[in-house]
C-alpha cells in the first residue's frame, strides 16, 4: 500500500507551535477561571467571617484583639 505524502520538518514545527500556542491560551484561560473561583471562595469566607462577627455583637477590633489573644496562648508569641 502507498502511503500519504510525509509532512516535512517544517510543516511538524508550524503544527507543534501551534499547538503549543493553543494549549498557552488554554492554560491562560483555565488559570483566569481559577483566579475568579478562588477570589469568589475568598469572599464566601470573608463573608461567613463577618456575619459571625456581627453575631457575636463585636466590634472588629475586638474580634481583632480575641483572635491575637488566642494564637498568643496557643502558640507562645503574639501574631
Amino acid at each position: 500500500m502507498a502511503r500519504g505524502q510525509r509532512k516535512s520538518i517544517e510543516d511538524k514545527i508550524a503544527e507543534k507551535e501551534e499547538l503549543i500556542n493553543a494549549l498557552i491560551v488554554r492554560i491562560e484561560k483555565e488559570n483566569k477561571e481559577l483566579k475568579a473561583l478562588l477570589s469568589e471562595q475568598r469572599q464566601k469566607e470573608i463573608e461567613m467571617l463577618y456575619d459571625f462577627i456581627k453575631k457575636s455583637c463585636l466590634s472588629l477590633n475586638e474580634a481583632t484583639e480575641v483572635l491575637q489573644q488566642y494564637l498568643s496562648n496557643k502558640y507562645g508569641a503574639t501574631a
